[in-house]
């Protein structure tokens, strides 16, 4: 299932879109549910996750967004 949103940080917005399975997989951030993941602020993508890290976060806002979505959508 895809899902699309956005998420504010510390005062900046990230949008995403995602791809997460049913369950936990392989192919998932670390082993869960997300197997594709795209951030993006002020239009540049700043963290992507295709089955393996293209685009590791790029800054600490970037982390922790990551982490809130890891936190709440691959579990």
């Amino acid at each position: 299932m895809w899902k699309e949103g956005s998420i504010r940080v510390n005062g900046e917005v990230f949008h995403y879109w995602m791809k997460q399975y049913d369950k936990g997989s392989e192919w998932g951030i670390d082993g869960g549910r997300i197997s594709k993941l795209m951030l993006k602020r002020n239009g540049c993508i700043v963290c992507n996750y295709d089955r393996g890290w293209d685009i590791e976060p790029a800054d600490e806002n970037t982390q922790l967004a990551l982490e809130l979505l890891l936190h709440s959508e691959n579990w």
